[in-house]
């Protein structure tokens, strides 16, 4: 592993660490045993459709899943364990109100905290960032995870009474799990879906400045948008049904077209960019749907599977990652946009596709025999 991926997994493990000791310490004092199982299971009910459909996103060059469990641990930790302290630190230092730190601080607070992970990512392991599309799936698992520890808090507090609404009881926690985990678990990944978005922009960035612009422009807006709805929630219900259905609804479908567009450009470019590396003897142009068509993908594993078991299935699943990276990168050599390291990296992808094209056929193709 180069050194700058080694010190980014050092420092969110260990941020991971410390951020868990503290929020597990914060949850053992907060409720009941019993009462913070219910939380607990309350809120993770969102949290497996909502990582599912940022998974069904990130079909074409799949993330690490150790980096995606990573964004998810440092939503659900070290963001929420920051955000509590500076919070904390903040109210006491600027003496706002519940409403005003509800409206001011805590978006400023809680973006910048969940964002800073993209941030690492950028800095640390631009590699593993192609575009737009995969820093929407990072910034949805941060803000799925932040969103989960939330609830479980805003949960405990609605039961204890301590959440300043009513007495508590099952009742306010049967609306708090409505209103948070069914009518909005999607608030969290929508507003760092925006910072998400300026660190995939910035990946492909021409000029050092726009490198710089777009990641501040996306936190500006993730913060603005979490001021909207923090806004709403502190001026009563009809004021968030308000805002929910003209705004956030609106948002939220918006960037799941978006992020749907994405993925069919993600498409054309990785087309365009292999029809290129063809063009040059990379790689053989009758591979390029197998390789970026998500159904000739499916049907070419299958057939693999069907024609040598499962060890053929995995040989065809190495041939299509190192193509489609290949493609993501020869994309960015195109666009006059290559990382520091291309050459190399390149020539492992080109590497791998040497070495794995001799043992693999796609489906109308006889299978070579070892």
């Amino acid at each position: 592993m180069p050194r700058t991926g080694r010190a980014f997994t050092v420092v969110v493990t260990v941020l991971t660490c410390l951020g868990a000791l503290a929020i597990l310490a914060l949850l053992a004092f907060s409720g009941a045993p019993g009462t913070l199982a219910l939380a607990t299971v309350l809120a993770v009910l969102p949290v497996g459709p909502l990582v599912a459909c940022y998974l069904w996103l990130d079909r074409y060059e799949p993330e690490p899943r150790s980096l995606l469990a990573a964004g998810l641990l440092w939503g659900s930790f070290v963001a929420t364990a920051a955000a509590l302290v500076l919070a904390g630190v903040g109210g006491l230092v600027l003496g706002l109100g519940d409403d005003a730190s509800l409206v001011l601080e805590a978006p400023v607070v809680e973006e910048a905290c969940k964002g800073m992970f993209l941030v690492l990512l950028l800095w640390w392991r631009r590699a593993e960032l192609d575009g737009v599309l995969d820093g929407i799936v990072y910034a949805g698992m941060v803000g799925i995870g932040f969103a989960f520890t939330e609830n479980i808090l805003y949960l405990l507090a609605a039961y204890n009474g301590t959440d300043g609404t009513g007495p508590g009881g099952t009742e306010a926690l049967t609306a708090t799990f409505v209103i948070r985990c069914l009518f909005s678990p999607f608030a969290h990944p929508l507003f760092t879906t925006f910072i998400g978005i300026g660190v995939g922009l910035a990946v492909n960035a021409r000029s050092s400045t726009a490198r710089w612009l777009w990641p501040i422009g996306g936190y500006v807006v993730a913060v603005t948008a979490h001021a909207i709805w923090n806004s709403s929630t502190a001026y009563g219900f009809d004021s968030f049904l308000l805002t929910y259905f003209v705004l956030m609804a609106p948002a939220f479908v918006g960037l799941v077209g978006l992020a749907v567009w994405a993925r069919s450009s993600e498409r054309r470019m990785l087309t365009s960019a292999l029809t290129d590396a063809a063009g040059r003897g990379l790689m053989p142009a009758t591979d390029i749907g197998w390789v970026v068509d998500l159904g000739g993908r499916r049907q070419s594993r299958a057939y693999a599977r069907a024609r040598g078991g499962r060890e053929a299935e995995q040989a065809m699943r190495d041939y299509q990652q190192a193509a489609v990276e290949l493609g993501f990168l020869h994309y960015r050599f195109l666009r006059g946009t290559p990382p520091p390291d291309y050459a190399a990296r390149g020539q492992q992808f080109l590497q791998r596709i040497d070495d794995l094209r001799p043992s693999i056929a796609f489906p109308g193709q006889v299978v070579p025999t070892r």
